[in-house]
């Protein structure tokens, strides 16, 4: 009996070993009481803990203490708030407006308003470029702006198409590659020179939101929603060479270096995560999520997907939270 026991017990661990993990193990999630609309894009202040949230539709912008899973405030006086940035060195938060006055500087400690910064309307996405020491916006029609964090001067604007969407610096090099989606090119963009080198476009599908990196192994990873596809794009020759299927309705997507992944955030209600370690990405894991929630954010040092989840019905907003490991 005992050796029966003992081949039925190995050959429950066999199976139970062979069982493939989840890509993304679901942790508490971090309720945003009294949150109301959409919720845009998020940032990560590693010396403090705390995760941005640009709640657009409430106007605010969200704190939260990522170590207690608690929200820790809720700042208003923003319009429309849309992309965030933390620059560590200047120790602000930037914050872009679909109205108003641009972008706005607040402390990353005491969390007071430092400065506003005149750009023009529909301010959108930021990047912060840490060699180079300057802030990237888009906004308006169709511009990029380069500013000094540490005086708030715009040293630099470039023209483009159509109003840019997501973008992503070359750390090492000196190009930026943009979405812009109703052009639907990407634009690369020459920040010494802060001038348009080339124009890519996009054909294979249409309305191209957001995009990641992957700088070593020279791959542009772009989210369209129409129909929805992942499309990669050789950033040596600004080709595309491969395509996948996605969650519908994407507004950020993200490259997981270590583990060769892009997790890919839909308002359809799920986050699909792709294996892009050869040539062709495929699809290995889908979680569902909620409707609406297509803007998160994913912290390697963490091992933490963080993803936005705005207030529908029942559902209160909230910041779920994901193990990549």
């Amino acid at each position: 009996m005992m050796t029966r026991l003992a081949v039925l017990a190995g050959a429950v661990l066999a199976v139970v070993a062979a069982a493939p993990m989840p890509a993304l193990t679901p942790l508490p999630a971090i309720a945003l009481p009294s949150v109301d609309g959409r919720i845009d894009h998020l940032a990560f202040d590693s010396s403090a803990g705390r995760l941005f949230v640009a709640a657009l539709g409430n106007n605010t912008v969200e704190v939260v203490d990522v170590g207690r899973a608690r929200r820790i405030t809720s700042l208003p006086g923003f319009r429309e708030p849309q992309g965030v940035a933390v620059v560590p060195d200047a120790r602000i938060v930037v914050i872009a407006n679909g109205e108003g006055d641009g972008v706005q500087l607040i402390d990353t400690a005491s969390l007071a308003a430092r400065r506003a910064i005149r750009l023009g309307d529909d301010s959108d996405n930021v990047r912060y470029d840490a060699a180079g020491r300057r802030l990237y916006v888009g906004y308006g029609a169709g511009a990029l702006a380069a500013i000094d964090p540490a005086t708030g001067t715009v040293t630099g604007r470039v023209a483009l198409a159509a109003h840019p969407e997501s973008f992503q610096i070359e750390p090492g090099g000196t190009r930026i590659f943009v979405n812009l989606p109703d052009a639907r090119q990407i634009a690369v963009v020459d920040r010494a020179s802060m001038s348009v080198t080339a124009s890519w476009p996009v054909t294979a599908a249409a309305a191209n939101f957001p995009m990641a990196l992957d700088e070593a192994g020279h791959r542009l990873f772009v989210g369209c929603r129409r129909p929805a596809k992942l499309l990669v794009y050789d950033t040596t020759t600004g080709k595309s060479v491969a395509s996948a299927d996605i969650v519908g309705d994407t507004d950020d997507l993200f490259f997981d270096s270590a583990r060769r992944r892009v997790y890919v955030i839909g308002g359809e209600g799920f986050v699909d995560v792709l294996d892009v370690a050869g040539a062709t990405p495929s699809r290995i894991y889908r979680t569902a999520t909620a409707a609406g929630a297509r803007t998160g954010l994913l912290v390697p040092a963490l091992h933490r997907l963080f993803l936005a989840v705005p207030h529908r019905g029942s559902q209160g907003a909230e910041i779920r939270v994901f193990e990549t490991e």
